[in-house]
């Protein structure tokens, strides 16, 4: 188990399969920030969950195990993924995103409710950045850093069939920059600036941009359900399908 960001780079370096890979996060406690404020929230609960259990750990990617499409995310909800055990799972943004995918033939289904509601994705696999839930959705740098390893070993695992990846907001980008950067892919410099349905080719891989589907977007209209759909429309064509 970890408990600091040299034993998460060290036990990461030595994963060699994505279920290896998923129970090593699922016990890491290298952020005490974060441990605390996850196992919190989960012993706390929301009202309208108080009837629920709480996963209250890490939380690891989930999806096909041989994607040709990689969803990068920011973190865990507090009272989604940090409930549910999956990532984009039983909040809103997960209901926005899952619609979306469902839409485009990535998904066999809209209903997103937790981790045994019977969604499967076809052909995409979805991760976050950072493991852990953080207050106020804002891990700290020192706490991005230290996640940094888990994400680059689950890219390791899955690089030889991903086609596109989609970064669901700036952090995201920034995050899946670093994950091809430390497997050795040759990354622009300046580095390329996100932005929505902004499309970088960096050789084995596209890297294309999507604003994230946080109610704060998705009330006022920043990201409505036409942009989602045109952002996995494009993803789709060029994953092959």
């Amino acid at each position: 188990m970890a408990g600091s960001a040299a034993q998460v780079a060290e036990l990461a370096m030595a994963v060699k399969s994505l279920k290896q890979l998923d129970a090593q996060v699922s016990v890491c406690r290298a952020c005490p920030r974060l441990v605390q404020w996850r196992e919190e929230v989960a012993a706390e609960k929301r009202k309208a969950f108080a009837d629920e259990p709480y996963w209250g750990r890490p939380v690891p990617g989930w999806g096909a195990t041989r994607p040709r499409v990689l969803i990068v995310g920011l973190a865990p909800a507090a009272h989604g993924a940090n409930r549910t055990g999956r990532i984009f799972t039983g909040d809103r943004s997960g209901d926005f995103l899952v619609a979306a995918l469902h839409r485009a033939g990535l998904a066999n289904q809209s209903l997103c409710v937790d981790a045994a509601d019977g969604l499967q994705l076809n052909d995409t696999r979805v991760v976050a950045a950072v493991r852990c839930a953080p207050p106020g959705n804002a891990p700290t740098p020192a706490e991005r850093s230290t996640c940094a390893p888990w994400l680059e070993a689950e890219w390791r695992l899955l690089r030889r069939s991903v086609r596109v990846i989609v970064t669901l907001g700036g952090f995201a980008w920034r995050g899946a920059l670093q994950m091809v950067r430390s497997a050795g892919t040759p990354v622009p410099s300046p580095a390329p600036r996100f932005g929505h349905g902004v499309l970088v080719d960096l050789g084995e891989v596209w890297l294309l941009g999507c604003y994230h589907p946080s109610q704060q977007n998705t009330f006022t209209g920043k990201l409505t359900p036409e942009m989602l759909d045109a952002v996995f429309a494009r993803a789709k064509d060029l994953a092959g399908g």
